[in-house]
């Protein structure tokens, strides 16, 4: 399809799909023929046609939950509008996962065998704007090269007022080594933040209490950290595994690993969830800021091995 930018790692045997127009998704990453991207259908076409996240998507202008329909920047609230129909909620009704991990609007800038870039001028779309009035686009190269995948985003601030940033993407990785129940995890964070029910910062923080590796057997993650330590997230297996290293100005992870599933997600978010409004009830939730005309850059990297 023409949409389908394919990079290449003959060194590393190693193969990255991106569709471009189905949220610019790195859908696919192969290893000597081993996939270590999960997703919610058998192939492509499927998954279009019910949308489901998997792979790599962008979730932005929000990542994970807001707590209503309604969030604050700038000391002032704007209103979701749930009738446009490009936003979804969560099972407690939370508007979930921001705007675009389905958009088709990207357009490639440039590639070849190891790269692309692509753009997506969301000040273009009027019903985004109606639920996110910044005037924004956003950049995103992928880049295979000795053996990693690097996602790098650049969110360039067309708007006259500062923009917040609660942008974030939600990988899922997956091993075909051994069974998910012999998975372990390594968390590369010194704090845990406190969840409400509905899954949402209280604005606590607490010591991560998990062991370390983390094993999966008979345990779920749902969990959001902070005081990161730099280091790397990793999925483990028999032989085979996947790392995870966020740039710095990612300081926040959410680890989903649910009952059930076969995948793991360590998701960089560039601020907590929710943090619009828990910033505006006084509380740290590491929101960024991009200045009017301003550029917000950063990077991750995965990393697998033992394929």
């Amino acid at each position: 399809m023409a949409d389908i930018v394919r990079l290449t790692d003959p060194e590393h045997l190693t193969v990255v799909s991106i569709a471009t127009s189905f949220g610019n998704n790195a859908y696919s990453m192969t290893v000597r023929g081993q996939e270590i991207l999960y997703k919610p259908a058998p192939d492509l076409e499927s998954w279009r046609a019910k949308p489901g996240l998997g792979g790599v998507p962008l979730l932005s202008p929000w990542a994970n939950r807001i707590d209503a329909d309604a969030y604050f920047a700038n000391g002032k609230k704007y209103l979701l509008n749930p009738g446009l129909g490009n936003f979804r909620y969560d099972g407690h009704h939370l508007p979930i996962h921001g705007l675009v991990s389905f958009a088709t609007q990207w357009r490639v800038l440039k590639s070849d065998t190891s790269s692309v870039t692509s753009r997506l001028e969301a000040w273009r779309e009027p019903d985004w704007m109606a639920q996110f009035p910044f005037a924004h686009a956003i950049e995103i190269t992928h880049r295979l090269h000795g053996g990693s995948l690097e996602v790098a985003t650049t969110v360039e601030n067309l708007s006259s007022e500062p923009m917040p940033l609660s942008l974030g993407y939600h990988p899922y990785f997956q091993l075909s080594d051994s069974p998910r129940d012999d998975w372990k995890v390594h968390l590369a964070a010194r704090e845990s933040v406190v969840l409400s029910d509905l899954l949402v910062p209280t604005g606590e923080r607490k010591p991560v209490e998990f062991a370390n590796p983390y094993p999966l057997r008979g345990n779920v993650l749902d969990n959001v950290f902070t005081g990161l330590t730099g280091g790397d997230w990793v999925l483990e297996g028999k032989k085979q595994r996947i790392s995870v290293k966020f740039g710095p100005k990612f300081p926040v992870a959410v680890v989903y690993a649910p009952k059930g599933g076969s995948f793991v997600c360590f998701e960089p978010m560039a601020s907590e969830t929710n943090a619009f409004n828990l910033t505006h009830a006084g509380k740290d939730a590491g929101l960024q800021l991009i200045a009017p005309g301003a550029k917000w850059s950063e990077s991750f990297f995965i990393t697998p091995t033992g394929f």
